[in-house]
C-alpha cells in the first residue's frame, strides 16, 4: 500500500505559470549610456514643425541620438537625419555634468526670483501691522478630522 508520491512542494509550476502582460510604452527608454542624460524633445506640435524649440534645445546642449547607436529601440529613424523620432518627439542626450550645471543655474534663478518677491513684499512692512513671510506648510493625518467630539 505504499505509494511513490513526490511531495507537492517539489513540483515545479513553471510550465503552468501565467505569462504577465506588460503594455508597451509610447516612448521607449534607450539603454543608458554612462555619463549621459536622455530626454525627448518636441519637433512637431499638432502636426506643425517646431524648429524654434529644437534649435533652443540644441543651444542648451542637447544632442540628437542616432537610431544606429541604439538598435534595442528597434526603430528605423528619420529618413533624412537618422535620428530617433517618434510621433513628433526626438530623442536627445546631454552630458550629466552639463545637465547638472544647467539645473543649478535655473535653480539659482528661481531662488533669486523668490528672494526678490520676498524683499518686495517685506518692503511694505509697517510696525503697526507687521507682515510675516512664512514659507512653511504642514499636513496632518489621523485622528484630527472626522473623529467627532470625545
Amino acid at each position: 500500500m505504499a505509494e511513490n508520491r513526490t511531495p507537492r512542494d517539489l513540483e515545479s509550476r513553471a510550465k503552468t505559470a501565467r505569462a504577465v502582460y506588460v503594455p508597451p510604452t509610447n516612448l521607449p527608454d534607450p539603454t543608458p549610456e554612462p555619463g549621459y542624460l536622455y530626454r525627448w524633445v518636441a519637433t512637431h506640435i499638432l502636426g506643425q514643425a517646431e524648429p524654434t524649440n529644437v534649435s533652443r534645445k540644441m543651444r542648451e546642449g542637447w544632442e540628437p541620438v542616432k537610431a544606429v547607436d541604439h538598435p534595442e529601440l528597434m526603430l528605423l529613424g528619420n529618413e533624412k537625419t537618422g535620428n530617433v523620432e517618434i510621433g513628433g518627439l526626438m530623442l536627445c542626450k546631454m552630458p550629466i555634468e552639463q545637465a547638472r550645471a544647467r539645473d543649478e543655474y535655473y535653480s539659482k534663478q528661481a531662488q533669486d526670483q523668490m528672494n526678490s518677491v520676498d524683499n518686495h513684499f517685506m518692503r511694505n512692512n509697517d510696525p503697526r501691522m507687521p507682515l510675516f513671510s512664512d514659507r512653511k506648510s504642514s499636513s496632518s493625518r489621523g485622528n484630527g478630522f472626522g473623529s467627532g467630539s470625545k
